[in-house]
Parts: C-alpha cells; structure tokens; sequence
C-alpha cells in the first residue's frame, strides 16, 4: 500500500481526543506516527472532516456460526428457559451447515462486526467435522473457512482452535456435539498443521489454543495443550466459571472449582484468557491477578443466558485486566458489552458509576481500554492503540451522529462509551486499508444475500 495520512477532526490520543493531529501510516500497515500535522509532509493525505478516530475495537471472543441462531432461542419453547436448554438450539445450527455455509455465515458475522468498528476478532473455533462425525480430507477445513471469512470481509483473525474432547465428567457423548469432537492425538496434530500453515505468513491471521471447558478437556488434556501453546508463545483461551453447574461438576470430578484447578495446576499465566470468569471467590481472582491473566466478559451474551454477572468492581481492584468478546453474536456491539459491564452492577447494587475511579483510572477510559488494548493482550496482537509500531487498525466516528453530537473533545469518550449507536460508526481502517467507507463495505450486499439463503435453508 502507498504510505498515508489520515486526518480526522479528532484523534483518541493517550487517553483522551486531541485536535490538530493526524495519523501517519508506512507502506507496511504500520503506524508511523501520531502527531500534528506537518507542512509539506509526503504521502496521500486522506481528509476525515467531521470525523472522530479511534484505535480499532477487538473482539475477544466469537463463535461466528451462532450469528445464525439470533433472536431464534428467545422463547421458552424454542431453547428452554437455561444455558443448558439453549445449547439444543445452538446444536441444531450447528449441525445444518455446510462447509460454504460456515464460510458465508462467518462472513456475515465479520461484516457486522467490521461495520461496529470492529478491527480484530479472536474465533473461538469448535466445529471441526461433518454432520456425521466424519474428517474432513483437510481436518482444518472449517477453521480455513473461517479463516477466508475474516480475510474477506478484511479484520484480522486469531484462530482459537477448540479442544473438545468429551461431553463432560461421567456424560455419555452429546449427539449434538458430534461436529466439535475429536480425540487428544487428532487435536494435537491438527494444531501442529495449522501452525505450521500459519506460520508460513498469511497476512493479518494469527492463532491459539483453546481447551474448550474443564467439563470438556480433561485435566492431563489441558496440561498437553497448554504446554505445546506456551513452547510456542501462543495465547491459550478457556471458557472458565460461566454457570455455577460449571463449578459444581468439576468439585465432583477434582474437588476444586475450575479456576481453582487451573490455578492449582500451573495453567494461569499472562498468554491466558479466561472467558466470562463470572462465578469466581475473591481467592481466584488474587490467582488471576497473580498469573496476570485476562478475563474475556461477553455481557450481551452472559444477560442474554442469564449467566450471571462478574464482580468486575472487586476484579479490577485485584488488578485483573478484562476484554470483551460478542460469544454468540446475540448482539455485535463491543462498545455495548463494554458499558454493560458497568451497568450490570449498577443494577445489582441500584447505585451508579460502579467502576469510576477504581485503581484511579477514569472509568470511560478504561473500559475503552478494555475493549482495545485489552482485546490485543489477550489474543497477542500488536494492535488496539494508536502508537508508533503498532498495525494502523483504527476507526472513525461521525461527530454529528445522533447518538453523540454535541459532545465536546473532552466529553467523547465518556459519549462514545456509555451513548454512541454503531450508526455513528463511518470508515473502517485495517492495516493501513479501508475496508469500510461512510458505512459501506464493499462486498455488503453479497455477504448479506448469501447469508439469507443460508439461514432460510437452516430454518426453512
């Protein structure tokens, strides 16, 4: 790409919006600097007037193929009134769709979240075979589908490749499981290939491990999985504390709870994410701080589930540090997710601004933070702020936009947080190349046709 300036109105600079400032960005994609505007300077220069930027949301934690399942589990008959009775909705998904169909509804899914901002999505990826249970002839089949999606629509990916060894401690096999299983040796070589694939160089495509659950890999499993990750500086993703069942079936199997049994075992450490993390005791979070491990909290998901809600007051004074992640894309609205973990327990306590000042960092910046940088730590980006050396991932704001217009620089952030629709969301920029212009990507309405005729395939 030719080197560029982008000069927007605003520019979220060290925590707050500057004026007068502009982006620079080399041939390679990266940030070259942040900075005011300089007279004569070389490159295109691409004006943003009355525009906002900011770095790039990443979302650190997705299933894409349960786009497909929005606001089709949302009564009692159709999923049950639990977590547990939802998954037979998921499961029917899951089971209806092709190997093109997991590449057009992962499509949808990565449009939708480009056009929220979205620059980087960590794809907790756990459907591997046919319907029938068979291998494909590639066993990485599906998660090169994925993979293409991402490519496609433009965001960068972090390939999460899901262990999902059994359906849980003393469970038989789970008919609606039969896509996600594989034995220990199977995921281990099917790893190794997709690494060493990888690793060839497919621009903007990174990749780690993911032991599904406790309830889903066995202990020795997860300790296989987490060393061959940490041989390779590999960031390692778990879902972790989500239901209180959660807990419970791993005290009858190991007499601990699950973020115990991490802990206990050595299987915490700054590469570790913990999705959701929401039943956790005031002794786990000091070992999550300790390991300097993130917390993924999906609160559009967890209050669509009824999960619960995390203790993210007490978290954050311990010194854990949290990201977001849109899980089963009941919403894609990372900003959404990032003011819901603060209002959530406004709600709980009826008292408000839970999270203001905690550790003495304004609230507003901080769950921006989170929805930035943090995404990047946990899936091991450089990306999710706008410094020197780091990817030109970032997006802009349109400063007249209902949602936040008449906000003043100072006031932004806090307007962008806890107010801003994704309607004000207008250019897309990853990697130094836009993907989305005055709200518009390029292949949008491809992605959404194809995406209808996949759903109404499934529903039909």
């Amino acid at each position: 790409m030719n080197p560029a300036v982008y000069c927007p109105d605003l520019v979220y600079s060290d925590g707050r919006f500057v004026s007068g400032h502009g982006v620079r960005v080399d041939a390679a994609g990266m940030i070259a600097g942040v900075g005011p505007l300089e007279p004569g300077a070389t490159g295109r220069v691409v004006r943003l007037e009355g525009k906002a930027m900011l770095p790039g949301l990443v979302n650190g934690h997705s299933h894409s193929f349960q786009r497909l399942i929005r606001a089709r589990a949302e009564t009692r008959g159709a999923s049950g009134n639990n977590f547990w009775t939802w998954r037979d909705t998921m499961y029917r998904a899951a089971q209806a769709l092709d190997a093109d169909d997991v590449y057009d509804v992962a499509r949808m899914t990565f449009l939708e979240m480009a056009l929220a901002g979205i620059t980087s999505v960590g794809e907790f990826h756990y459907v591997h075979k046919r319907p029938d249970g068979t291998t494909y002839d590639d066993p990485n089949e599906l998660s090169k589908k994925v993979i293409a999606a991402a490519r496609s629509v433009g965001i960068r990916i972090c390939l999460l490749r899901v262990a999902y060894l059994r359906a849980g401690y003393k469970l038989p096999p789970n008919a609606g499981q039969t896509r996600f299983y594989e034995t220990l040796p199977e995921y281990m070589e099917n790893i190794a290939a997709l690494a060493r694939e990888i690793n060839g160089g497919q621009h903007g495509v990174s990749m780690g491990a993911a032991p599904h659950s406790v309830r889903a890999v066995p202990l020795d499993a997860m300790k296989e999985i987490a060393c061959w990750a940490a041989e390779r500086q590999l960031p390692v993703h778990i879902h972790a504390a989500e239901q209180r069942a959660e807990n419970a079936a791993c005290g009858a199997e190991y007499g601990a709870t699950s973020v115990q049994l991490l802990a206990r075992n050595g299987l915490l450490t700054e590469r570790s994410t913990l999705v959701h993390a929401i039943h956790i005791t005031p002794d786990e979070m000091d070992a999550i701080a300790d390991a300097d491990a993130t917390v993924c909290s999906c609160p559009t998901t967890e209050r669509n589930l009824g999960d619960g809600v995390v203790d993210a007051e007490a978290a954050i004074a311990k010194g854990i540090g949290f990201c977001f992640g849109s899980d089963s894309q009941a919403t894609i609205d990372l900003l959404e997710d990032a003011r819901e973990l603060d209002c959530h327990l406004r709600l709980m306590r009826e008292q408000r601004v839970i999270l203001d000042d905690v550790a003495g960092v304004d609230i507003s910046q901080r769950l921006l933070g989170y929805a930035t940088a943090g995404g990047s730590k946990s899936l091991g980006l450089n990306a999710g702020e706008l410094k020197p050396g780091a990817c030109a991932d970032f997006f802009t704001v349109d400063l007249n936009d209902v949602s936040i217009a008449g906000a003043a620089a100072d006031e932004l952030t806090a307007a962008v947080v806890f107010g801003m629709n994704r309607t004000a969301v207008r250019d897309v920029v990853v990697g130094g190349e836009m993907i989305v212009s005055d709200g518009r990507h390029g292949l949008q309405e491809e992605i959404v046709r194809k995406y209808g005729e996949v759903s109404a395939r499934v529903w039909r």
